[in-house]
């Protein structure tokens, strides 16, 4: 039996009837002590398991966050295909939903337009984040480290007009977190335009991106704010149902305020609608001042918070946690 079956088998056995030491995991399962207890170990410096106050050993939290990415990527389409429908027949052009995966974006589902020439991204493709619309707005959100990552690595040239320069690409940065949405000038593909708004999660992090693509020019500006409006109640929307309670739409977000204190700043629960509007005119003025003094960006730090999910393996995750705790 490989290794990696019996690890399957501990930890459905850790989810049902945890904690156990093991020696009881051992004769439940028919396997050797020694292979058992090198198991064990191996998932606890993974943080799969981990051994309570009487050395017994249950799972530990590492896989709600592990099904949590995968239940976003199955949730976004669902949340968005409304929106993108009602979005492509208001502008006959295409909108792509576009996942988070690593250092690399994904489309994940797309609506096309009834104009003319379309940017046919296939479902499933992935693309690099330091060009597109989708692509930039989820980098610009991202963590630092990251986003730091994707700076230092190679950058390549898809148009005469991609992005190929990491200061320069750090500065559109700064610009799109400034304004709340991307522009893509024909940086996939010459003669196709696109601009994008982030989704984000109840951790504050980005997940994904809602974009408008076609050959209608683009630019930032009073010319694109309808688009950027119709994004920002759907990316809004999802956002929220997603769990985000934070400030929106994502225009003008300083920089200097961390997403922790923002959240607790401008939550709807503590706040009023006026606090909200003012706040957010506070926020905006401070990063105009900011993009003034050619500020250079610093990512955010993001909550660590565990999302509640679910799936079969969160589920049972969190009964078995529930179960100690309420032992202990």
């Amino acid at each position: 039996m490989s290794s990696i079956r019996r690890s399957v088998q501990v930890m459905d056995l850790l989810a049902r009837r945890s904690p156990m030491g093991v020696r009881a995991i051992a004769g439940q399962l028919g396997l050797p002590l020694g292979s058992v207890h090198r198991l064990l170990l191996d998932l606890e410096q993974e943080g799969i398991v981990e051994r309570n106050s009487s050395a017994e050993w249950e799972l530990s939290f590492r896989l709600l966050e592990i099904t949590g990415v995968q239940l976003e990527r199955i949730q976004l389409p669902a949340l968005c295909r409304p929106f993108a429908e009602r979005i492509a027949e208001a502008t006959r052009e295409t909108v792509n939903v576009n996942a988070l995966s690593g250092l690399h974006g994904v489309c994940v589902d797309k609506v096309r337009g009834s104009e003319g020439m379309q940017l046919d991204m296939r479902i499933g493709s992935r693309g690099s984040l330091h060009c597109g619309g989708g692509g930039k707005a989820m980098l610009a959100y991202m963590g630092e480290d990251d986003q730091q990552r994707v700076l230092a690595g190679p950058l390549p040239a898809h148009t005469p007009r991609t992005i190929t320069d990491a200061a320069t690409l750090r500065q559109e940065l700064v610009r799109i977190r400034a304004r709340g949405y991307s522009i893509d000038d024909q940086e996939v593909v010459t003669g196709v335009y696109c601009v994008a708004v982030p989704i984000l999660d109840n951790n504050a992090r980005v997940v994904g991106a809602l974009s408008i693509t076609g050959v209608s020019p683009k630019a930032p500006g009073s010319s694109v704010q309808p688009l950027v409006e119709m994004l920002n109640e759907a990316c809004g929307t999802v956002s929220r149902r997603l769990g985000y309670r934070g400030v929106w739409p994502l225009v003008g977000v300083a920089e200097k305020v961390r997403p922790a204190s923002r959240l607790r700043i401008c939550n709807e629960g503590s706040m009023g609608d006026a606090a909200q509007a003012g706040m957010r005119r506070h926020l905006q003025a401070e990063a105009r001042r900011d993009l003034a003094r050619d500020a250079r960006p610093h990512a955010a730090q993001r909550d660590a918070e565990l999302l509640d999910l679910p799936l079969r393996a969160a589920a049972l995750c969190l009964s078995g946690a529930g179960h100690t705790a309420g032992a202990g």
